[in-house]
């Protein structure tokens, strides 16, 4: 069986605890993986060699990360070792192994892999958009003159770490710009998901990079916890019951759940058939596993009709297995958290005022299972203000249990909330595509600061710009910049 090594500081290991990762829907064992405990994480963080790509400029790491974008698309590059015999993995390889474990949809998992290529590619201009397009030469003296103005910066994340997930390739764009900045990258890779990281490291390590500069730590949390307390600077993907504790710590960079919008305008309204397509696409591209999916639709008017229509279209999407090229949902090789998610939907279904109108186009429910696997078919809810006494409603729309919700699959609420309220009443969002022309809905939106991303027009929300992050700055998050005069 492949066996995949843990990477002290670049270097494989293999451990004497392994787990076993398996076909999602067969069940059959495809690699082991090696563990770590959490001493071992602490012991390697504290002897973590920080300094070790500061010989390079800034400029030949970006030389590197583009070298390492060709080859993390073309090369065969190794990933484990079988019988003690090195493995080399393809990229087509790389892609069916991916969709075997996580579940996703062969065509997503190349996609979202493409995507992270393009952000290795173009790693120089989203530098440039990160730092402000400073000389980047600065930040290799740690000083220097900017159109006329003496600056000088300092690397305060001297160690980058990351806790991620196995719900999506993409997310590992997040993290590329960090070995550009000069930190060391120490990953925990997701239970279902070693396959992007492994290949990434090696990529890197083949471009040209040092491999003190990587970890590769798979490990249970309380190893994941130790990365995140040892590392100067990390991130972690998760849902709310596992970055709450994290929340108040400035060193950490959370990225949980988005609940994402798509706000109509009332000239947007007026005309909402034609923006179905990108709507619909907004909920359900990447399986709706992704934080830039939309999880909400708000408009002032015709929310009946836009959820209708939006039923209509999701509801003939259907289960199909990971390697059908029609395939469009993710499966859950964890049947009983598919499970969860429905009965959390139907509880606040019974609050008065929601209606799946996808479940009800369908008329079979929305959890199928198939074999040992469970696939969540798209919920469209529409919310509706409760009657109350006939001067106030019991329960605005926008209050309902199910308005503001995010799940692992294309699910989205519709609710019609009075223009003027929308900017607030939307609550922490991370992208808000708002389609309008209605100057007052887009300046109440710029001003809005529960409001990360804002795409104004006929955007979907998955439409990001890696030079304007959408979530945290990479180079404010591992940069100081000091005051400094010379005479």
């Amino acid at each position: 069986m492949l066996h995949i090594p843990i990477l002290r500081h670049g270097v494989p290991y293999r451990s004497a605890e392994t787990v076993e990762i398996v076909h999602h829907a067969t069940g059959e064992p495809v690699a082991a993986l090696s563990q770590a405990n959490a001493g071992l994480v602490t012991r390697d963080l504290h002897r973590w060699p920080a300094d070790c790509l500061e010989r390079f400029s800034v400029a030949e790491l970006i030389a590197i990360t583009r070298k390492a974008a060709e080859l993390f698309i073309d090369a065969d590059l190794p990933v484990g070792d079988e019988d003690g015999e090195p493995v080399r993995q393809s990229f087509d390889e790389y892609i069916r192994l991916l969709s075997a474990t996580t579940g996703s949809p062969v065509t997503y998992c190349r996609n979202n892999a493409k995507r992270v290529q393009r952000v290795m590619a173009d790693v120089g201009s989203v530098i440039a958009g990160l730092t402000r397009g400073v000389d980047l030469s600065i930040l290799d003296r740690g000083y220097g003159v900017d159109d006329g103005r003496m600056m000088s910066f300092y690397r305060a994340g001297r160690v980058f770490g990351a806790v991620l997930p196995s719900n999506s390739p993409g997310v590992h764009s997040l993290w590329i710009p960090a070995f550009a900045l000069k930190a060391p990258i120490v990953l925990k890779p997701g239970r279902e998901e070693p396959w992007t990281p492994a290949r990434l490291i090696a990529a890197f390590v083949a471009a040209g990079a040092p491999r003190e500069a990587f970890g590769f730590y798979p490990t249970d949390h309380a190893g994941a916890g130790e990365i995140l307390r040892c590392a100067d600077r990390a991130m972690i993907f998760g849902d709310e019951s596992t970055t709450r504790r994290y929340a108040h710590d400035p060193r950490i960079e959370i990225h949980g759940p988005g609940f994402s919008k798509v706000v109509l305008g009332p000239d947007a309204a007026e005309q909402w058939e034609s923006h179905i397509d990108l709507i619909a696409s907004s909920i359900a591209a990447n399986s709706g596993r992704s934080c830039i999916n939309a999880s909400a639709v708000w408009t002032p008017a015709h929310g009946r009709e836009i959820a209708a229509a939006l039923a209509d279209r999701l509801s003939k999407t259907e289960a199909r297995p990971s390697d059908d090229p029609r395939a469009e949902l993710a499966a859950f090789a964890n049947a009983a958290f598919a499970e969860r998610i429905s009965q959390v939907i139907d509880a606040g279904l019974r609050t008065p005022g929601a209606v799946d109108l996808c479940e009800q186009k369908r008329g079979t429910p929305r959890l199928v299972r198939k074999g040992r696997v469970a696939y969540l078919l798209p919920s469209i809810v529409w919310i509706e203000s409760a009657p109350g006494d006939g001067i106030e409603p019991t329960l605005p729309a926008w209050e309902h249990p199910l308005a503001n919700r995010e799940f692992l699959f294309p699910y989205a609420s519709v609710i019609e909330c009075p223009v003027e309220r929308i900017p607030r009443a939307i609550g922490q969002t991370l992208v808000v595509s708002a389609i309008t022309e209605h100057q007052p809905l887009i300046q109440a939106l710029m001003a809005a600061p529960n409001v990360d991303r804002l795409n104004v027009g006929a955007i979907p929300t998955w439409q990001i710009s890696w030079d304007q992050p959408h979530e945290g700055n990479m180079f404010e998050f591992l940069y100081k910049r000091r005051s400094i005069d010379c005479a």
